[in-house]
């Protein structure tokens, strides 16, 4: 009997603890919304105890509001899941005819993109060596016995359509670096590497000194003046498939060089141009230069296997390579091309709209999808609609899942990694943490895991919409709830 009275007392001291450490932490959740800056903000927050599934705190977990990037745990965990983290996307060489005995190819030479959207990356070359690859593909021209091309070089990357970029993505967004739309073909990150000098007086007017790569045709209207900032405070505005580019804002004062990125207008087209100089430089005559496929009549539906000679298959990065980048750094072109790839690879369709469908498809078996709108990949879309309980039950499932420990690990770690580098430094969460971030202009969210210091594993999701005030008072307000979490 007095075995039996320690352990019932033992058990309501250890329900005490658990029901004061949760009202603590939703504690935390309605004092958030319930101070100035966020009095009218949209909140959607959950947090579970994932060896329980018991729901440890909550705020309108069920309300679709856009979350910015932490819709890449969607396209992340999808890829993972689908195409397996050791998945290669393909850019294939063809010749569509015959090679002569004096080494004359009469035909044309065609690149077939496969939606490798490493190739010439900066996340996986060095500056300097993005053109490295070209010289293979020099070399297996060579190697077929060819020294002179009657006929182009065609970019073909049309199996992925040319829509330029997916629902939702805004003007402001498109010419910069981060508004690099997915395609059958990428070069480069789909980016433009402007360098600028700048004056020494505030309202000086910057110069183009140069940009990486040459654009055939790119012209660039520069109202970039010079200003007493520390940082990029430029934007770039151009819309796809066009060569027309301005730049706008301010630039730091005395610099000799300061480089910002902008998207590439037609990356298809830029590939063909790449690979026609690097054949012509090695003395390889073409006589009707290149073109991209999207510039040609009747080429939407080729059948490769038919009158087409496959001369090289280049194989890009892993995909657990490129998952990982994805969400350390959070970039938008990768986890789009992830997206394409998943529809590329089901059903032979590599536009958005078909990924998103499989993705959609994919999550509706396995999760609660009622509600969910996905209109991209990498969140850019203010479009998207995705709740706390969305991201709990994908974290959920992606907890149980083979691939556990391979989604685990392309997630940053909160003061120490990624796009978390600064969250919780020094603070009860540091290290216990493994999320997705995600901001926007008045859009500022996390998702992900917290290992609490009692040992155990917490899934939690918090959405913050149109809030007053700063972007780093909304995280400094987050810290706290996470914090919680952690202690918990």
């Amino acid at each position: 009997m007095k075995l039996l009275k320690i352990l019932l007392i033992l058990n309501i001291t250890a329900t005490l603890k658990y029901a004061v450490a949760q009202g603590v932490v939703q504690s935390a959740v309605n004092n958030l919304q319930q101070s100035v800056d966020f009095q009218y903000a949209g909140i959607s927050f959950l947090a579970i105890n994932l060896e329980t599934g018991e729901k440890i705190a909550e705020q309108n977990p069920l309300l679709t509001i856009p979350p910015a990037s932490t819709a890449k745990l969607f396209s992340t965990a999808a890829a993972i899941e689908i195409l397996g983290p050791d998945y290669r996307p393909k850019t294939r060489l063809y010749i569509d005819g015959e090679i002569t005995n004096d080494s004359i190819l009469n035909g044309n030479i065609w690149i077939r993109g496969g939606g490798d959207i490493t190739l010439g990356s900066r996340f996986f070359t060095e500056q300097g060596h993005e053109k490295d690859f070209l010289k293979i593909w020099v070399d297996s021209v060579k190697s077929a016995g060819i020294k002179k091309i009657n006929g182009k070089i065609i970019a073909d990357g049309s199996e992925f359509g040319y829509a330029g970029v997916p629902d939702g993505w805004c003007w402001i967004d498109m010419g910069n670096y981060y508004g690099a739309g997915p395609s059958g073909i990428c070069i480069f990150d789909n980016s433009i590497r402007y360098n600028f000098k700048t004056g020494a007086s505030v309202g000086d007017q910057t110069t183009l000194i140069n940009y990486f790569p040459k654009v055939p045709g790119l012209i660039f209207h520069n109202y970039i003046q010079s200003s007493n900032v520390n940082d990029d405070n430029s934007y770039i505005y151009g819309g796809p498939f066009s060569n027309d580019r301005f730049g706008t804002g301010r630039l730091p004062l005395n610099r000799a060089s300061y480089s910002v990125k902008g998207s590439m207008p037609d990356p298809e087209s830029q590939l063909a141009y790449e690979f026609y100089t690097a054949l012509s430089n090695s003395g390889i005559e073409i006589t009707e230069k290149y073109d991209g496929a999207r510039n040609l009549s009747g080429n939407s539906a080729l059948d490769y296997s038919k009158i087409f000679k496959l001369l090289l298959t280049h194989k890009g990065q892993k995909l657990i390579d490129i998952a990982r980048l994805t969400n350390m750094k959070s970039i938008n072109l990768f986890a789009e091309g992830l997206v394409c790839l998943i529809g590329y690879e089901k059903n032979g369709n590599g536009s958005t709209e078909s990924g998103i469908k499989e993705i959609e498809k994919y999550w509706s078996t396995r999760i609660n999808t009622k509600g969910l709108i996905l209109k991209d990949g990498s969140g850019l879309s203010r479009s998207n609609g995705i709740s706390a309980s969305h991201f709990c039950a994908l974290l959920k499932y992606m907890n149980s899942s083979k691939f556990r420990d391979v989604f685990n690990s392309t997630l940053p770690v909160a003061g120490k990694s990624g796009t978390l580098n600064s969250l919780c430094r020094n603070q009860p969460g540091q290290g216990r943490i493994s999320a997705k971030s995600g901001t926007m202009s008045k859009i500022k969210s996390y998702s992900g895991y917290v290992q609490s210091s009692s040992g155990k594993k917490i899934a939690f999701a918090i959405i913050l919409t149109n809030f007053s005030g700063s972007s780093s008072n909304a995280t400094s307000k987050i810290e706290g709830i996470l914090n919680q979490l952690a202690s918990y």
